[in-house]
This record gives C-alpha cells, sequence and structure tokens, in this order.
C-alpha cells in the first residue's frame, strides 16, 4: 500500500479510538447522571414524606389544643365548684327557709357553672356510695371495713371527679370497702 493510504488508515484508527474513548466517557457520565437522578429523587421523595408528616402532626396538635387547651382553667374552676357544693350541703333546713334568695342563688350559680363547664366537654364523674372502685376514674382516700359490702365497694363519696371529653381532668375522690373481717 501506498504511504498515504498507510497514513489515513492510521488516522481512521486513531480517530476511532478517540470515539470509542468519547463513547465510554459519555456512558460513565450518563451512569453518573443516573446516579444523581435517582438521589435526587429519593431525597425529594424523603422531603415529600416529611412535609406530608409535619402537616399531619401539625392537624393533630392542632386538634388536641382546641379540644384539650381549657383544661388548665376547667381544673382551676373545680375547687369553685366544690365549694359551692360544700355551701349547699352545709345548708341545713332552717338555713334553707331563712336564707331562701342566698341558697337559691348558689344553686343557680352552680347549674351555671356546671353548664358552662358542660359546653367545654367538661363532664362530671359522680359515683355512688355501693359502685366498684374503678382506678381509672376514682382516688382512693381511705379503705375501711364495713359489714356487707365486698373489698372494693365506694363506701363514700367526698369529691366529685371530672372528665376532659375522654381524658380524666380529676378523679373522683372516695372511700373504699376493704375485705370485711369475719
Amino acid at each position: 500500500m501506498s504511504e498515504m493510504k498507510k497514513d489515513e488508515i492510521a488516522e481512521d484508527q486513531a480517530l476511532m479510538g478517540d470515539e470509542g474513548l468519547e463513547a465510554e466517557v459519555m456512558v460513565d457520565e450518563m451512569e453518573a447522571l443516573r446516579a444523581e437522578r435517582d438521589d435526587m429523587r429519593d431525597r425529594f421523595m424523603r422531603a415529600l414524606a416529611d412535609a406530608e408528616n409535619i402537616r399531619k402532626r401539625g392537624e393533630r396538635d392542632r386538634r388536641e389544643a382546641e379540644q384539650y387547651g381549657g383544661s388548665k382553667l376547667a381544673r382551676d374552676l373545680l375547687p369553685v365548684f366544690d365549694n359551692l357544693k360544700r355551701a349547699l350541703d352545709a345548708a341545713g333546713d332552717e338555713t334553707r327557709e331563712v336564707a331562701k334568695g342566698l341558697i337559691e342563688g348558689i344553686e343557680l350559680t352552680m347549674k351555671e357553672l356546671i353548664s358552662v363547664l358542660g359546653k367545654h366537654g367538661v363532664e362530671p364523674v359522680v359515683p355512688e356510695v355501693g359502685d366498684r372502685f374503678d382506678p381509672l376514674l376514682h382516688q382512693a382516700m381511705f379503705e375501711a371495713p364495713v359489714p356487707g359490702t365486698q373489698a372494693g365497694d365506694i363506701i363514700q363519696v367526698m369529691t366529685e371527679g371530672f372528665m376532659l371529653h375522654d381524658r380524666l381532668l380529676r378523679p373522683a375522690q372516695v372511700g373504699v370497702s376493704s375485705t370485711p373481717k369475719s
């Protein structure tokens, strides 16, 4: 072959070698871009999931704040209820006749307080003597053996308890019967 032909073939082979290298470099770049794309997609999906979780948590916190936000105020008003109840319990028949207007005013105030608390989801827990003691709703203040009762029966109610929606705001304070002695 002529010298010129050999030079052309050598040039063609050199060009093909460069193109082969270029193609290999392009394939490597494509793989790197695909890996970067996959990493970005993964990070994007995680960011979306985090945003959704934050939105749900914020919604739950908002609902709880709306439902239970007044629990401190309600808890602070319970002694007012207790005092009004004690005032009514302390008034005997003679006092009721003499101070009929005052007693009626206390009763109306107590009814209004119960009504306002009820509007905000506060409901009384009123155990009766003879009911079973429930540690989720009652607080045992003392235990005493009482004939004719079973262990765990309520024998005295000192104060009423209160629930705020489904949460216990204050347990009812009760006396509980212990196993009667034979």
